[in-house]
């Protein structure tokens, strides 16, 4: 007996109604972005090993799928190295390419290899699947999709204000309520800096964003392993846990962070994007909060993430400023800004709400029913009609059983049917069935359509 076939964990199928649920996804975010003056792109699943490592941290390095070298893999590997069993260094040897593990880091490498060819600021979307050698769980999979916006080539913050508005457009168009956190890297570093820990910025970080996975204890306890002194943690309790409104956080740590002038132009930046947005007005909260680290490492100003209001998920947005991403591909001096939507998160959220609208679901509009070769003939007509005037239509390809054909409309959630047979074609009409409410008229074609499109 032939095996059950099965896919890899952390990975998914989709139903024909879970695509048209995601395809509702991706047009709206789609929709917003162009809104916004975006355009769209596309890199390849691939890019090299040398692209990719070294730029999401050390964690994020061990969370790389790596692609065995086509052919003989071991060619370059010896009986010795063999032996030795270092899986890193063996990887090295037998493999060149890794499968992306964001968009923003093969957008950086669009941008440097395509410099010659970009109108500055260069505004992209993207929205392409990612993949990460994460431990699959509720809301966190090994192939996911993300949808993301850049600003590359531009140093003014009305690149993060407009970035919020996306946001908040994007889940006012969901019917999702969210709160969007913000915070900034310059402000991170300053912390790190009048705690005296200014070398262990990238550990702060890394830590204190775990603090809504693991708490306060578990931090303090990796801070501790990460070399941090106990005097040092306890100078940063006060600054993680503070409240308050924004500006009285603001105020606060402008305060603690007087001696540090990275810090302070942190908080100048942070102030000018919540007081900008204010003017302009959101639909959802946006709330500063200072445990917010996001842990890669090329975040070098704003930070961003989105967190669902009524429903326990992680993040399903985030992004921020980075200085010199394609400083590491040779190009150095651009700025850019990004956000990037979790549309499977997303897709999640929609599902556990039951947000979504019935017609981004509801695939056929109009099925015609087959009785035979002369009713098929008299049909095909009014089959194009009502698809030129874009209404979806199936005519069934068999003169099957009228309970087979009519199973199939149920089955499908189909609105309406049509059935033309002899006395409908001695008049020159159909019989239009409502499949909702049972209701049944006779009708010519112009009046069919009229009625399937209201």
């Amino acid at each position: 007996m032939a095996q059950k076939p099965n896919i890899p964990k952390g990975t998914r199928d989709f139903s024909p109604i879970e695509m048209a649920k995601r395809n509702y996804i991706f047009n709206t975010i789609r929709e917003v972005y162009a809104l916004y003056g975006f355009q769209q792109i596309e890199t390849p699943a691939m890019e090299t090993l040398q692209t990719l490592m070294g730029k999401y941290g050390e964690e994020g390095d061990k969370l790389l799928f790596k692609v065995l070298n086509s052919g003989d893999c071991l060619s370059k590997v010896s009986d010795e190295e063999l032996a030795e069993r270092n899986a890193l260094h063996l990887a090295s040897k037998m493999c060149e390419k890794g499968l992306r593990y964001d968009l923003t880091v093969p957008f950086a490498r669009y941008v440097v290899m395509h410099r010659d060819e970009l109108q500055l600021p260069f505004k992209r979307y993207q929205i392409q699947p990612v993949w990460r050698a994460d431990r699959p769980q509720k809301g966190r999979y090994r192939e996911f999709y993300q949808c993301d916006a850049d600003v590359v080539g531009s140093d003014s913050l009305l690149n993060e204000v407009e970035l919020m508005q996306i946001v908040d457009t994007v889940f006012s168009r969901f019917g999702i309520r969210v709160q969007i956190k913000i915070n900034n890297r310059k402000i991170l570093t300053g912390i790190a800096e009048v705690i005296g820990a200014a070398d262990k910025i990238v550990d702060i970080t890394v830590a204190i964003d775990k603090l809504d996975k693991i708490g306060i204890d578990n931090v303090n306890e990796e801070l501790r392993q990460d070399g941090l002194s106990d005097a040092q943690i306890e100078k940063l309790q006060p600054i993680i846990s503070l409240t308050g409104s924004n500006d009285e956080k603001l105020n606060t740590i402008a305060g603690v962070l007087a001696e540090s002038e990275t810090g302070l132009k942190g908080v100048e930046e942070t102030r000018y994007i919540l007081e900008t947005l204010k003017t302009i007005g959101l639909n959802n909260e946006i709330q500063l909060d200072l445990t917010l680290a996001r842990g890669l490492n090329y975040y070098t100003g704003a930070i961003f993430e989105v967190k669902a209001l009524d429903v326990q998920i992680g993040s399903i947005t985030g992004g921020g400023r980075y200085d010199n991403l394609t400083g590491i591909f040779g190009m150095q001096g651009l700025s850019g800004v990004g956000i990037s939507f979790g549309a499977d998160r997303i897709y999640d959220v929609l599902n556990t709400l039951d947000l979504y609208p019935k017609d981004s679901i509801n695939a056929t509009q109009l099925l015609f029913i087959n009785f035979g070769e002369k009713e098929t003939a008299y049909c095909l007509p009014l089959v194009t009609k009502a698809r030129q005037a874009g209404i979806r239509t199936e005519m069934f390809p068999d003169a099957a059983k009228m309970k087979k054909q009519m199973n199939y409309a149920n089955a499908k959630q189909i609105p309406f049917v049509v059935l033309a047979g002899e006395n409908e074609m001695n008049e020159g009409k159909v019989t239009l069935k409502n499949m909702i409410t049972g209701e049944q008229q006779m009708v010519s074609g112009d009046e069919l359509v009229t009625i399937v499109k209201a």
